[in-house]
């Protein structure tokens, strides 16, 4: 898939370099740079309505205390919808509108949320399958339950319970190496005051 979507960039100016060059010979060259210059008008002026709502949205939010009421994903398609709209061309100029228009906007909105949702869940999926490969059920059901990493509460990171053979009850020769001292700090004369 991805593979695709790169020969579909790749392919993009090409198609509406031809695509002007057509227009062009259909309805003449001056209409055709009039039409690409007020589609980029246009998504100018729709960048400057989605940048505006989302400012006065999020300072809304931020003054109430509460979550924005249309989401994040309105103003992400229409600031993606002017984007395209700007970039010169015919076929980006399309997907800007609809990216932009209202009434296609839910749709969009529809389709993203089910794709959104195929996606989590077929990494809910993966992770589940390798978490399984290294021997556990899934996040914190490894045979040992209560915090995400499948200890108890108070046992540490190891499995270990408290009080249980921590690294103080190992044997020396397990420990490593330890170095016995003190520290004693010393007044420096040529420290500034």
């Amino acid at each position: 898939m991805p593979l695709l979507t790169v020969l579909a960039l790749m392919a993009l100016p090409f198609l509406e370099v031809w695509l002007m060059i057509v227009v062009g010979g259909w309805i003449g060259v001056p209409w055709t740079l009039a039409a690409l210059v007020s589609l980029m008008v246009l998504g100018v002026a729709v960048l400057r309505r989605a940048g505006t709502k989302a400012f006065q949205d999020a300072d809304k939010a931020m003054r109430s205390g509460e979550p924005p009421r249309g989401g994040l994903l309105d103003p992400l398609m229409l600031m993606a919808g002017g984007v395209l709209l700007v970039i010169p061309g015919f076929i980006t100029a399309v997907l800007g509108l609809l990216l932009a228009l209202p009434f296609t906007r839910p749709a969009l909105r529809w389709a993203f949320a089910g794709w959104a949702q195929r996606r989590m869940g077929k990494m809910q999926d993966r992770m589940n399958q390798e978490f399984v490969a290294q021997g556990a059920d899934g996040p914190g059901r490894g045979g040992r339950t209560g915090d995400p990493f499948g200890g108890r509460p108070g046992a540490d990171p190891f499995g270990r319970p408290p009080g249980a053979g921590g690294a103080e009850d190992a044997p020396a020769a397990d420990r490593g190496r330890v170095i016995q001292g003190r520290f004693e700090p010393t007044d420096r004369d040529d420290t500034p005051s």
